[in-house]
């Protein structure tokens, strides 16, 4: 058997390498790639795994990389996801390695998950030897069209060695060295509404139910560092202002003949959708000459309650009591195809915490000035190294 892997031989060969990914987080930063177009990223991720020693494999999926690592003697198999791509959308960032490619940028703090997948995937190969079973790391492009990781599973990369778990992290406005977990919460999904309008009414119709669609809407974002403040304050409340909430947002297109309406809802509970469904199709009966469809809806992303409340044990021992939050509420809203892993097999993502009040740093993914605290990138590689270990052993 090998030996227990202990946090002291984690931190050292972590921060044995630290300067490093943050040199390829910031590098992975100046060049983001769009969705779909991952190339130049997922090369320098396959090339610091292959050179660590791991068995790679590019173009799952896309662009995604898988790598595989065995440890020193047979146990379950684990996975880890880190996605790469970024959006298309302008950061006021303006430091050395701000986005070089206009109107692209890693606002989402995909560069920072790849380098810390990277880092983790790194530390163990380091550390082989005194884990047990396997880690199945996967790096994967397009999340943020939410199609990588349908890509990926279409692939193949769970159908030869099923990993026991599943787990990721994302960046979070929480402060750096904390992390949140999400027992029996995690990214809302997402549903999409389409409406055909014809007859002299069609436009004015349109107008009333595109606003009636973007009226759903309960919570939006922080617009101070007061909201904001608050809003983070309430993550942790079960029945705060996000244990439920609907945002919405919809376009009008005027046609020759008519109208059409588009629209999208990110709801939680999921129980949500099918009363939206039901007030829309009562608004629409409401027109004359109208036609409305419901497309397929994008799953939310729940984390298991079992190995959430695990993580959350792991790491305020190794971190601390106070390092952990309980997230018991929704934040940020975007949708997360993360889902799709997890309803192969059990897992969970945990919020990395990034902020830093004292730089003005509040962590809060998707806004144009999005920056984190780069100590984030040992912390996240540590704890997950050590848990992944934990997970392995037990």
């Amino acid at each position: 058997m090998p030996t227990v892997l202990d946090d002291a031989s984690i931190a050292t060969a972590t921060a044995r390498i630290e300067p490093e990914l943050i040199r390829l987080r910031r590098e992975i930063h100046r060049h983001p790639e769009l969705a779909g177009h991952e190339l130049r990223t997922s090369a320098l991720v396959a090339a610091q795994l292959t050179a660590a020693g791991l068995a790679v494999t590019t173009g799952v999926g896309g662009h995604g990389v898988v790598a595989m690592l065995d440890g020193g003697s047979p146990g379950p198999t684990i996975a880890y996801r880190a996605d790469m791509d970024a959006v298309a959308d302008p950061e006021t960032f303006d430091g050395d390695f701000a986005s070089a490619v206009p109107g692209v940028a890693h606002i989402c703090g995909h560069d920072v998950h790849t380098a810390v997948g990277v880092g983790l995937a790194r530390v163990l190969a380091a550390l082989r030897d005194r884990i047990c079973g396997r880690v199945v790391f996967l790096f994967q492009p397009a999340e943020e069209d939410l199609t990588g990781a349908a890509a990926m599973l279409a692939d193949g990369v769970f159908d030869r060695d099923v990993p026991r778990e599943v787990y990721a992290v994302h960046c979070g406005p929480l402060p750096v060295g904390t992390f949140g977990v999400m027992p029996g919460t995690g990214h809302p999904g997402q549903a999409y509404v389409e409406i055909d309008l014809a007859g002299p009414r069609a436009r004015a119709d349109a107008a009333r139910l595109a606003a009636a669609i973007d009226g759903f809407t309960t919570v939006r974002r922080p617009t101070s560092p007061e909201e904001f403040a608050q809003l983070i304050a309430g993550l942790q409340e079960p029945d705060g202002p996000l244990a439920r909430f609907v945002v919405a947002d919809s376009r009008v297109t005027e046609r020759p003949d008519g109208a059409h309406v588009s629209g999208w809802l990110r709801a939680w509970p999921e129980s949500r959708y099918a009363e939206i469904r039901d007030e829309v199709r009562a608004l629409v009966d409401g027109c004359a000459d109208a036609r409305v469809e419901f497309p397929e809806p994008f799953p939310a992303m729940v984390c298991s309650p079992e190995l959430s409340n695990a993580a959350a044990d792991y790491l305020r021992g190794a971190l601390g009591p106070d390092a952990v939050w309980v997230i018991r509420a929704l934040f940020p809203f975007n949708g997360e195809d993360f889902a799709l892993f997890l309803q192969r097999v059990p897992g969970a993502m945990f919020y990395l915490g990034v902020a830093n009040p004292e730089l003005g740093i509040d962590g809060a993914p998707h806004s144009p000035d999005f920056s984190v605290d780069e100590g984030a990138v040992g912390v996240g590689v540590r704890a997950m190294a050590g848990f992944l270990a934990d997970r392995l052993a037990s």
